[in-house]
């Protein structure tokens, strides 16, 4: 039997209805609730698309996955799936490790060290914080000046995880690239969220007394994101956004297999192998047409991928036809669960 904890907006009502119409046995839990630890001891695994942006998830996510792991149950993200998740400062540790081709990063938890390193390096750098998603949270300085300014702040007063004017500008964006009612209602959201943030906003720690930067890559108008589901892959290419740099989050996706370099699918099998992780998301730009992979990820969001025209298998063969990413999940955790009794 499967446990799943139900949240509105995740991959979990996909995985529920696949159970029904595949008449898998399944339970739904609630992993906020005290006694999760009895609630799962009849199921065989667990699957729960925790978030990045939910400060109750980010307090016990990891901890309860690596206790159910001791359990002996299976658990949809798995600890090497997902102990890196929205942790840039630890991906970059992580794919170094395995001689992932990423792009130079550099992490420095000392004033000092990062303002000896400011006075040998070149501009313009990519300065990100170690939480963040759709671009949130991504500065691209330009001078010695601004990122001097930059550090003071890094080890002064720090930064919020989500600023809330940042709501309000993807909001702004939105309406004028769309030009529509909806986004166009949209923009009060964000206008009620600088005023008023949320919970989970105010709950989110601060990020201090680190930098973390990356090389800048230069005329790039697009970057690469492939997504690894056990043995598939599918990817989808997105357009940087007009008078920007930044490519997550634009909504302008491009669709076309063609259009997607198959050593960046080639790439992201042999790492998640190397890592055994059962779900990851890469993106990639091109440095002179080499694939860098920028950051990771075992979390997406599903809209984005409802028009793939299909996927490769990890022989990178072409299946074409709609799929749904949801359901490849549940098909592996139950693989992984006849796996271990057969090995009992």
């Amino acid at each position: 039997m499967i446990a799943i904890h139900h949240r509105k907006d995740s991959f979990s009502q996909n995985w529920i209805d696949f159970c029904k119409n595949k008449n898998i046995n399944c339970k739904i839990v609630d992993c906020y609730d005290n006694d999760i630890i009895d609630q799962v001891k009849d199921c065989d695994a667990l699957m729960w698309h925790w978030s990045h942006t939910n400060h109750k998830d980010l307090l016990f996510a990891r901890q309860l996955t690596y206790s159910l792991e001791m359990m002996g149950k299976v658990v949809f993200p798995c600890s090497k799936t997902a102990w890196h998740f929205d942790d840039k400062v630890g991906q970059k540790y992580l794919l170094e490790t395995v001689g992932a081709p990423i792009i130079n990063s550099y992490v420095f938890y000392g004033k000092k060290e990062v303002l000896e390193w400011l006075s040998s390096t070149e501009f313009p750098k990519v300065f990100k914080l170690r939480c963040g998603a759709c671009s949130s949270n991504v500065k691209k300085i330009c001078s010695k000046r601004k990122a001097r300014k930059y550090i003071k702040k890094a080890f002064g007063a720090g930064f919020k995880a989500r600023e809330r004017i940042d709501f309000l500008k993807e909001r702004l964006w939105h309406f004028r690239r769309d030009k529509n009612i909806k986004s166009f209602l949209n923009i009060s959201r964000g206008i009620a969220r600088l005023i008023i943030p949320s919970k989970t906003l105010i709950n989110l720690p601060k990020q201090r007394g680190y930098i973390y930067a990356q090389d800048f890559i230069p005329n790039n108008n697009y970057d690469i994101r492939i997504i690894i589901i056990g043995n598939r892959a599918f990817a989808i290419k997105r357009m940087v956004r007009a008078g920007d740099f930044r490519a997550s989050g634009s909504g302008d996706i491009i669709y076309d297999m063609k259009q997607i370099p198959l050593e960046c699918v080639k790439i992201s099998f042999e790492i998640t192998s190397r890592l055994k992780a059962q779900c990851l998301a890469f993106d990639y730009v091109l440095l002179d047409g080499i694939p860098k992979i920028v950051e990771i990820s075992y979390g997406f969001n599903r809209l984005g991928y409802l028009d793939c025209p299909g996927y490769w298998n990890s022989s990178l063969e072409w299946k074409p036809g709609k799929f749904t990413p949801e359901n490849f999940m549940v098909e592996d955790v139950i693989s992984q669960v006849d796996i271990k009794k057969n090995k009992t």
